[in-house]
């Protein structure tokens, strides 16, 4: 019989998460908080911003982006 494993695999955007809080050092909560406070509307603005002002990994700065700008289509 095949084990089940109790948490649902991660996918998408999301399934980035845990590295950006590890490798930048703020809860996901204050990255999209920040996003969503900035003056900045548009993906690749905001993209290039992280990547400008954080040094982020653009890999990371586009997940926490596409999926803050689209949160509706992840909620369950």
């Amino acid at each position: 019989m095949p084990s089940q494993d109790p948490k649902p695999k991660v996918t998408g955007p999301a399934s980035y998460f845990p590295s950006i809080e590890k490798k930048y050092g703020r809860p996901i909560s204050e990255w999209q908080e920040m996003i969503r406070s900035s003056p900045l509307t548009k993906h690749m603005e905001l993209v290039n911003w992280l990547k400008a002002d954080y040094e982020m990994g653009h890999g990371h700065a586009n997940a926490l982006v596409h999926y803050t700008l689209n949160e509706e289509k992840w909620k369950p």
